[in-house]
């Protein structure tokens, strides 16, 4: 790739940031950018800032030599943000909350909660327009939550051994989660029961990024227990982008030690292609010496693939910064 210090390329997720959030700004009577809510017609700066914003990370992300320190970086600054206005809405900010009415930040309960009410909210809304927008995106740039287990794995050294019975131990999860769920509406269960289902939920998470992520050197949470991440393994699949290895790879295995997913073990590798659990993140792309590791859409060559999926995903990060709110 040219060496530049500013990719044209970018201009394209900062004009589709504007064009997104202007609609949202036009047709949406709740104000939903942040600066609007306080600040009534000011709105239209901040998507100028969310626009500049969406050209810097593409710049950055698109050098594969930056892409892994932005990608933490950017997915941070999001999961703090989104907090951020969490507290603010604790602390008895109104403007800072969705509905007014304060909901589990617990990226399980996007599934939980539409099973538990048997209706399709705004998050599972949001959450399946990114599946087929940009494939698994939502697991390394635009979940809340997983980017603390993001930063937890790579406190330490990325792990080289693979996560034994991962499918066996992450499927299971999620059935107990789904079976749980319609055993409480069976026996019309008091919601009291749901509050702490969910609550135990986030308190199993927090405990793994805390505790095992940083040990394990993977993403624990993400990978082995999040259902909501075991539910993208199968879901990304509708998506058309595709990671895989080219025949050209000489299996050094150096890319095994830049995946926090558990998706580049060996098996993998000779397979030619990632794990289920990769969510094209990118980061061991600057690992593989002969660039054997690349993007798939269709019949686009692997570096306009690369460019639209970064595109695509950019463009949902800075819409989501502008709109993010419990």
């Amino acid at each position: 790739m040219k060496k530049t210090s500013f990719y044209p390329l970018a201009i394209i997720p900062a004009l589709l940031t504007i064009a997104l959030l202007v609609m949202v700004e036009w047709k949406v009577k709740m104000p939903m950018l942040l600066v609007e809510r306080f600040l009534p017609g000011w709105g239209w700066t901040e998507i100028l800032i969310l626009a500049g914003y969406a050209a810097f990370l593409f710049n950055k992300l698109y050098n594969v030599k930056t892409s892994a320190l932005w990608r933490r970086r950017s997915w941070t600054i999001f999961a703090v943000f989104f907090f951020g206005q969490l507290v603010a809405g604790l602390l008895g900010c109104d403007e800072c909350l969705m509905t007014g009415k304060l909901h589990f930040p617990v990226p399980a309960l996007i599934l939980g909660g539409a099973l538990y009410r048997l209706e399709i909210g705004f998050m599972p809304i949001l959450f399946l327009s990114t599946v087929i927008l940009s494939g698994p995106a939502w697991c390394s740039q635009l979940c809340y939550f997983g980017a603390f287990d993001n930063l937890a794995a790579y406190s330490q050294k990325i792990g080289n051994k693979r996560i034994v019975n991962r499918n066996a131990i992450k499927n299971s999860f999620l059935v107990l989660m789904v079976s749980g769920i319609i055993l409480l509406r069976l026996f019309n269960a008091p919601v009291l029961y749901a509050v702490i289902g969910a609550s135990l939920i986030g308190i199993i998470g927090v405990l793994i990024v805390i505790f095992i992520s940083p040990r394990k050197g993977k993403m624990i949470n993400c990978v082995s227990f999040c259902p909501i991440g075991t539910l993208m393994q199968y879901l990304k699949l509708v998506n058309p982008f595709r990671m895989v290895i080219n025949d050209g790879c000489t299996e050094c295995m150096l890319c095994t030690v830049k995946c926090p997913y558990d998706a580049l073990n060996r098996e993998d590798i000779l397979n030619r292609k990632p794990g289920p659990t990769c969510t094209y993140c990118g980061d061991c792309l600057d690992s593989c010496q002969g660039s054997h590791i690349e993007y798939r859409f269709f019949n686009l060559s692997p570096v306009k693939s690369r460019n639209l999926w970064l595109i695509i995903t950019v463009t949902l990060h800075a819409v989501f910064m502008g709109l993010a709110r419990m």
